[in-house]
């Protein structure tokens, strides 16, 4: 009997999540399927990367479950040539998606100096460091260069809602940002910015993210 293939592997995640209803969106499912999160992930755990759950990367970090990046995806209702910027890059993949979706120069901020390189030499092995630009430095501040954005994608959970990401978008634009506990759960919010400038809040349910440390954030 044959070995199955990485890519069958990742296929065969793929389907279930459509089953349950938790991938939906045919744009976010072919983006995952030309991305597949085994080329991001620490040689040692490429077995692993078809599972649907969070795996370790280097400087004690994780890069997500697919179903998570998948819902997440979803609600950020991403379209060809938003400007787009994530708050902690970690692997990449994440940003290699976004990337996918909106066919233009994505921008990442990653705090740790080890994973700044791992997530450009995964990025490069993976076709997309033309496109996706990882910035080091403390995402809380966000990244005024290239404001405001149409959305703004935080990957690690936060305290309450750093008012600079507010800042940074564009009216009608909209941030998910996991806001709660240190170490436990966080809710999920969708922050609409509306034309007026004042904000709206949709809450998501529990999900679990690494804290996200910074000025705005947590203080390590």
């Amino acid at each position: 009997m044959s070995e199955v293939s990485e890519v069958e592997l990742w296929g065969r995640l793929i389907k279930p999540l459509e089953r349950e209803g938790i991938l939906y969106d045919g744009r976010v499912r072919e983006a995952m399927l030309r991305v597949p999160r085994y080329l991001f992930v620490p040689k040692e755990y490429k077995k692993y990367a078809h599972v649907d759950e969070p795996l370790p990367i280097p400087a004690g970090q994780t890069v997500s479950a697919p179903h998570m990046v998948a819902i997440m995806l979803q609600l950020a209702d991403l379209r060809p040539g938003m400007n787009v910027l994530e708050i902690g890059t970690g692997s990449g993949w994440n940003a290699a998606l976004i990337a996918e979706l909106v066919k233009t120069d994505v921008y990442t901020i990653e705090r740790i100096s080890e994973l700044v390189e791992f997530a450009r030499r995964n990025l490069e092995r993976a076709g997309y460091s033309d496109r996706v630009h990882v910035i080091p430095g403390d995402g809380t501040k966000g990244f005024p260069p290239k404001a405001p954005y149409d959305r703004i994608l935080v990957t690690a959970g936060a305290p309450d809602i750093p008012k600079p990401l507010v800042e940074q978008l564009k009216p009608g634009g909209k941030l998910l940002i996991p806001v709660g506990s240190y170490h436990l759960w966080q809710d999920l919010l969708e922050v609409f910015k509306l034309p007026d400038g004042l904000v709206k809040v949709k809450n998501h349910g529990g999900v679990a993210f690494v804290p996200l440390i910074g000025e705005y954030g947590w203080k390590g």
